[in-house]
């Protein structure tokens, strides 16, 4: 079995050659970092991973996590040992300022760093992925008081963070939260509250992997007659620890283990916070929490954690795609079936056109699913180091219209890799001996966590498109102009033309969207952000095509181009034409 994670040659091409991480790493704030001290920390990221986190990849997803009688969530023994390595290597710290023991590592990089260990092992590196955003959230938004009473352990793995936003009745329905924090008081961290509610689907809610946990918890301060503020601008943001600052355990109590198809060594939860016996801190009943910045700002604050979390996601559906294609063509080399020539000896199956036509497209879809992620890093990191207000806000809206394809077109067609990976193995692939057979199920939680592919689309088209108008387009377009006109000079005019092409309609259904009844934008949205999110894609394989002038870039380019290209165009075409009609399932009549 391979162990090869993210190709080194292929990340540093992207970083450097495409992305020109040394114009980033030339800014102020990243002096200490150059070419060579980057790739040490890329090769220990790759080193680290497969000793510490691939080894036990298939333990445990077979050893999940399990609720004792007392009420505590234990977790494989493995995955604290690689965490509590990879805090003491430094990556929790890595992306944040030296002042807070960090390495202020650019974006990029620590994303490119931690996609060997989303590479590895999803469900282990989940934890970390929290931690990090859950850490950031508090250094942009937090008092000085809570950074110092929170922070620092995150970032030295004492502490994992969290992020509850979900309850068993509301779901992806933020405005349907009913969680409540009651005032009880101020202290040296700020505005005191009492919570008291469940949220469901916490990923690592509970666990024994460190010594406490932070909840970033969202949820309603009563109004005075004791009522709710209804929808999503009532929505407040709490840090609520397991345990208080005096080490006393917080009322917050794990009603139970969700039990997954993939992901299964990252504990996932229904919570209960201020409906216990047990815990009741001072004797009065709610979880503590303190207010992280202003009442009713929670989500516009959350959102900070949210779309971290959503490029994570892709991130993972890029590293996760990756994987399985390497063990693809590890299987294909050796896999031994099968004639080219009448009568001559069995071939390994990469040599039948078939079986190479889905390795080609396996590597087209993962490393581009890559780059969009790396892309988007790459805007983090122009956006936080901008010289101007108004360069920063211009990254920031090409950011932000990028997120949503980021999050779904990797997270759709990565576990499209993957199926083709368990196609490429035959019957072996469907057998739980191999790991393309987890690769998939694990893959199949991403285009449903942090946001649906239906949640994501109707954000893109009914908030990117139409109420913020498309901001960030102008800065897209003029980067695909350019890659449009280099390749029309190179021998890459035919995909230059077809990039050409559905760019053009793409824009077409901007211009259009304004005038098409809601009830219409709303059921081909999906197939919109999927459009746009395949127009990205080939834009990025086509400009690596002119960056590389490498035969196999430019193979890369023209397979995805010729072959994955045209389903945008049928994707811009359906947003155009007159609406298919429905059926109507709200009914008992079928």
């Amino acid at each position: 079995m391979t162990d090869t994670l993210l190709p080194a040659d292929l990340v540093e091409f992207l970083l450097f050659d495409w992305l020109e991480l040394d114009r980033t790493l030339a800014r102020p704030g990243f002096a200490e970092h150059d070419r060579e001290s980057i790739l040490a920390l890329l090769g220990l990221a790759d080193r680290m991973a497969r000793d510490s986190f691939l080894p036990h990849y298939k333990k445990g997803d077979q050893v999940e996590p399990r609720l004792t009688p007392a009420g505590e969530v234990q977790v494989l023994p493995e995955v604290g040992a690689a965490l509590k390595a990879y805090a003491e290597a430094g990556f929790l710290a890595a992306p944040f300022a030296p002042d807070l023991g960090g390495l202020g590592l650019p974006e990029l990089v620590h994303m490119a760093a931690t996609g060997s260990f989303f590479a590895a092992n999803l469900a282990t590196a989940g934890y970390a992925m929290l931690t990090v955003g859950n850490a950031r959230l508090m250094v942009h938004n937090a008092s000085p008081q809570q950074i110092a009473a929170f922070v620092p352990k995150q970032l030295d793995g004492r502490a994992f963070g969290t992020m509850c936003l979900s309850e068993p009745q509301a779901g992806s329905s933020l405005a349907d939260v009913r969680t409540r924090a009651v005032p009880d008081g101020q202290d040296d961290l700020g505005a005191r509250y009492r919570l008291s509610g469940n949220k469901m689907w916490i990923s690592g809610g509970d666990q024994d992997l460190s010594e406490t946990i932070h909840h970033l918890v969202l949820a309603k301060i009563p109004d005075p007659d004791g009522t709710l503020p209804e929808g999503t601008r009532g929505l407040s943001l709490f840090v609520v620890p397991k345990h208080l600052p005096d080490g006393t355990r917080n009322d917050v109590v794990v009603a139970g283990l969700n039990h997954k198809m993939g992901y299964r060594g990252t504990s996932n939860c229904l919570l209960n916070f201020g409906e216990g016996t047990r815990y009741r801190p001072g004797g009065q009943a709610g979880a503590v929490g303190w207010l992280v910045g202003q009442p009713g700002h929670g989500l516009a604050i959350m959102f900070h954690m949210m779309n971290e979390a959503r490029l994570g996601v892709g991130l993972g559906a890029a590293a996760n795609a990756m994987r399985a294609h390497a063990l693809s063509v590890d299987y294909a080399r050796t896999r031994l079936q099968g004639r080219t020539d009448p009568g001559g000896a069995p071939v390994a199956i990469a040599a039948h056109p078939d079986v190479a036509r889905m390795l080609t497209r396996q590597q087209a879809i993962a490393e581009a699913a890559l780059s969009m992620i790396l892309f988007c890093a790459h805007l983090v990191d122009d956006r936080d180091t901008a010289a101007t207000p108004e360069d920063r806000a211009r990254a920031d809206r090409l950011l932000g219209l990028l997120t949503p394809a980021a999050k779904t077109w990797t997270s759709e067609w990565g576990l499209e890799v993957n199926a083709m990976a368990i196609q490429i193995h035959g019957g072996y692939g469907y057998t739980r001996d191999f790991d393309v057979e987890q690769l998939y199920r694990d893959q199949r939680l991403n285009p449903i966590h942090e946001g649906t592919t239906g949640i994501q689309g109707i954000d893109f088209v009914g908030r990117k498109l139409l109420k913020e108008g498309g901001a960030g387009l102008e800065m897209l377009a003029e980067r695909i102009a350019r890659t449009i006109d280099r390749a029309s000079h190179a021998d890459l005019a035919d995909e230059a033309h077809a990039l050409s092409a559905a760019w053009a309609r793409f824009l077409d259904v901007r211009q259009a969207l304004p005038a098409i009844p809601r009830d219409h934008w709303l059921g081909f949205a999906t197939d919109v952000l999927d459009g746009f999110g395949t127009t990205l894609a080939a834009w990025m394989l086509l400009d690596q095509a002119l960056v590389a002038d490498s035969g196999t870039r430019r193979t890369l380019a023209r397979f995805f181009i010729a072959y994955d290209l045209p389903r945008a165009l049928r994707a811009f075409d359906l947003a155009l034409r007159k609406p298919v009609p429905l059926l109507d399932y709200t009914g008992d009549a079928r």
